[in-house]
């Protein structure tokens, strides 16, 4: 095999269960056993029921999470933890087996009650515990064999092994011989005879004959019959459906396509300056965890316009259009110097207004995804702490001025809005001094982007529930940390 530098957390991972004598092993792919060092591949572990409970404890103390798949796609004695390792900014996947059940991509129909011996047979190889090559051959077979051999299997166009597979059955055969193959299924799966062993291997061989191929995945599924999980007229309709479904559901991003956290949801926001680089981490974190996770993203600053804004705005620039009153832009300096004596004007504040209520809308859509197991990260947040960003403005602007009932009626019905978002399970400060900020955002005048910058920077993040990152390192440092931080935190 060749070597691999293993990932700091994978290595910390091996060690503890070796110091710790669990029973498990690397069950399969150890053909390629230094991808998953290096976390390329997912850990793929099988684990005694008796050390279940110490290997969990290890899993928790070294950072991983549980996450879990759609209720309709959760196998019985199979769990998914999720490990971040900050030094090579990589999610390390721990899928972890209490029972062996496989199969088809599509059902994992089968169950093969090889648990105890498979892991008697294993032994320390580099810093994992591998079964025995004929032990993983014996599986192998019937794995591949279920998976592309079968009838359904081919009509559903997955009846040729892929070029790992094939390197893997390779490696296998040259590492143990048949008859220490037929042994173990002589004492543990007798019903699996050396003829059907060796129609199922010649299967799986470039220029099997279709009829060979269909026959001996027929010969499997037949011996493997009480096995099975669900009838075959339940698992082939389930393959099929799947076939269909979940191509779509995938492209679609319908909900119950990825897995969610076992711990339920979080709602992070991400906070900072102009310049500090939010819309840029964000949507590295997306990119990251959306491959694996169900993971929501809204802008909390320019939140989705409801049909009531687009009503009213709408209202509102006829009225400018018509030249009834002058158009002031939102962000202009009336949101950073209350000292003008100009009045911004009734439109200015209205649209103020409509913007609060879009903004508690949208927090109402997040906390619900959250609520619901989804990783929701959100860019801005309305804080106490900062005034000149995302929070009310309409009683902050008029201060200087006698309001009447309208501005006073207009100024409670923001504050009302604010008043209903809550803080975030997680709030992350990208902290950025204003000198960068002003140089960094230079699609804005200085006069503008320093009041936020400024704000944001001397606001005592200690007293808040903030966490802190330096928005002034690199690119990959800010992601490393922003992962980190909300690894530790699920």
């Amino acid at each position: 095999m060749e070597s691999r530098p293993a990932l700091e957390l994978v290595a910390n991972l091996c060690g503890e269960l070796l110091s710790g004598r669990i029973n498990y092993c690397h069950w399969k792919s150890n053909a390629a056993i230094d991808r998953s060092a290096a976390g390329e591949n997912d850990l793929d572990l099988l684990v005694s029921r008796e050390d279940s409970q110490r290997f969990l404890e290890i899993l928790f103390r070294l950072g991983f999470r549980e996450a879990c798949e759609p209720p309709d796609q959760r196998l019985p004695g199979v769990r998914d933890f999720y490990g971040y390792d900050k030094k090579s900014d990589r999610l390390v996947h721990a899928h972890v087996h209490f029972q062996l059940v496989l199969g088809h991509d599509f059902s994992k129909n089968y169950h093969i009650p090889l648990e105890t011996p498979y892991l008697e047979s294993a032994t320390v190889h580099g810093i994992f515990r591998i079964p025995s090559p004929e032990f993983e051959l014996a599986l192998f077979v019937i794995r591949m064999v279920i998976k592309h051999s079968t009838l359904d299997a081919i009509l559903m166009r997955h009846g040729r092994l892929s070029s790992s597979e094939r390197n893997e059955l390779e490696f296998l055969q040259t590492s143990t011989t048949a008859a220490k193959v037929m042994e173990i299924y002589e004492k543990h799966l007798p019903y699996i005879d050396c003829g059907l062993y060796e129609a199922c291997l010649q299967s799986l061989q470039p220029g099997c004959s279709l009829f060979h191929r269909i026959s001996a995945g027929r010969q499997l599924q037949k011996k493997l019959r009480s096995c099975a999980r669900r009838p075959p007229i339940s698992d082939l309709i389930l393959k099929f459906s799947q076939r269909v479904i979940k191509p779509i559901r995938s492209r679609l991003h319908m909900p119950g396509s990825k897995k969610r956290m076992a711990n339920g949801g979080l709602l992070i926001a991400i906070v900072g300056g102009d310049g500090s680089g939010k819309t840029t981490a964000i949507n590295g974190i997306f990119s990251r965890l959306s491959r694996e996770f169900e993971v929501v993203k809204f802008h909390m600053g320019k939140p989705s316009w409801s049909g009531r804004t687009i009503l009213i705005r709408g209202i509102i620039k006829i009225g400018r259009l018509l030249r009834l009153y002058p158009f002031i832009k939102e962000g202009s300096e009336y949101a950073f110097n209350t000292g003008k004596p100009v009045f911004p004007g009734y439109p200015w504040l209205l649209r103020e207004v409509c913007t609060a209520r879009d903004r508690f809308l949208t927090y109402d859509k997040a906390r619900r995804r959250a609520t619901n197991g989804r990783l929701v990260v959100c860019d801005r947040y309305p804080l106490p702490e900062v005034k000149f960003m995302d929070g009310p403005q309409v009683e902050r602007v008029t201060r200087d001025i006698t309001p009447g009932k309208l501005i006073s009626a207009l100024a409670r019905i923001e504050i009302r809005y604010y008043e209903q978002i809550s803080r975030p399970d997680l709030l992350i400060v990208l902290r950025l001094a204003p000198e960068i900020s002003v140089q960094r955002k230079t699609d804005e005048s200085p006069e503008t982007v320093r009041p936020r910058a400024e704000e944001m920077w001397k606001v005592d993040w200690s007293k808040t529930p903030g966490r802190i990152i330096d928005a002034g390192q690199g690119k990959t440092e800010v992601l490393s940390d922003l992962m980190a931080l909300i690894w530790s935190n699920q």
